[in-house]
C-alpha cells in the first residue's frame, strides 16, 4: 500500500509541475513570440503580393503615359530596392534591418501613389480595363498591407509588454534571456500628405489598340 501511495504521489507531482509552470506563464513568451512571427510573415506576404503587381502596372501605364518616364523609373527602382532587402524572422528584433525594410517599402508606397495620380491626366488610361483591374488589385493589396501591419504591431506590442511586466519578466530574465523586443512599424511623415505629380507636360496620343 505504501508503495502504491508513493507511486501515486510521484505521478501527481509529475503532472502538477507542468501545470504549475504553465499557470505561472512560462509558455507565454514563446507563444507570443510565435504569434508575432506569424503576423510578420503575413506582412511580408502582402508586400510580396504588391511587388508582383507592380511590373504589370508599370507596363500598362507606360503605353499610355510614356512621357511620365521619371515616375515609371522611380517605381521600378523602388520596387527593386524593396525586394532586394533580405528579411527573415530575425528582422523583427533587429532595429537597423527592420528600419531598412520598412523604409524601402514606404518609398515604394510613395512612388506608387504618384503613379496612380497620373491617371487623372490621361482619360484613355482611366478607362483601360487592364489598368482598372490592376488598380483595384493594388488598392486591395494596400488595404491588406495596412491590416497586416496593424495586426503585427498588435502582436508585437503584446509580446513586448510580456517581456517587461511581472511575472513574465522573471522568465524573460532567466529562461528566455535571449529574447529581444520586436520592432514596431511607425507612420511616415509622407503618409500624412497626398502624393503630387507635375503635369506640366501635355499627354501623348493614345497608343493604337492591339487586336
Amino acid at each position: 500500500m505504501n508503495r502504491l501511495v508513493r507511486y501515486a504521489a510521484r505521478v501527481a507531482l509529475i503532472v502538477a509541475i507542468p501545470a504549475t509552470l504553465a499557470g505561472c506563464g512560462i509558455n507565454t513568451i514563446p507563444t507570443q513570440d510565435e504569434a508575432t512571427k506569424a503576423a510578420w510573415a503575413e506582412v511580408q506576404n502582402q508586400y510580396q503580393r504588391r511587388a508582383d503587381l507592380v511590373p504589370n502596372l508599370v507596363a500598362t501605364v507606360k503605353g499610355y503615359a510614356a512621357q511620365e518616364k521619371s515616375v515609371l523609373v522611380e517605381v521600378t527602382q523602388a520596387r527593386a530596392s524593396a525586394t532586394q532587402v533580405k528579411v527573415d524572422a530575425s528582422t523583427i528584433t533587429d532595429p537597423a534591418q527592420f528600419q531598412q525594410y520598412a523604409a524601402a517599402q514606404d518609398k515604394l508606397s510613395g512612388v506608387l501613389g504618384r503613379l496612380m495620380v497620373i491617371q487623372e491626366q490621361y482619360p484613355d488610361l482611366k478607362s483601360n480595363q487592364n489598368f482598372l483591374a490592376l488598380q483595384s488589385q493594388l488598392e486591395g493589396t494596400e488595404n491588406r498591407i495596412t491590416i497586416a501591419r496593424r495586426d503585427y504591431n498588435s502582436a508585437a506590442q503584446t509580446y513586448n509588454t510580456t517581456l517587461r511586466t511581472f511575472p513574465s519578466v522573471l522568465w524573460a530574465k532567466t529562461v528566455y534571456s535571449g529574447q529581444k523586443p520586436a520592432q514596431l512599424f511607425q507612420a511616415t511623415a509622407s503618409a500624412q500628405s497626398a502624393p503630387t505629380v507635375d503635369f506640366s507636360s501635355p499627354p501623348t496620343a493614345t497608343p493604337p489598340k492591339v487586336n
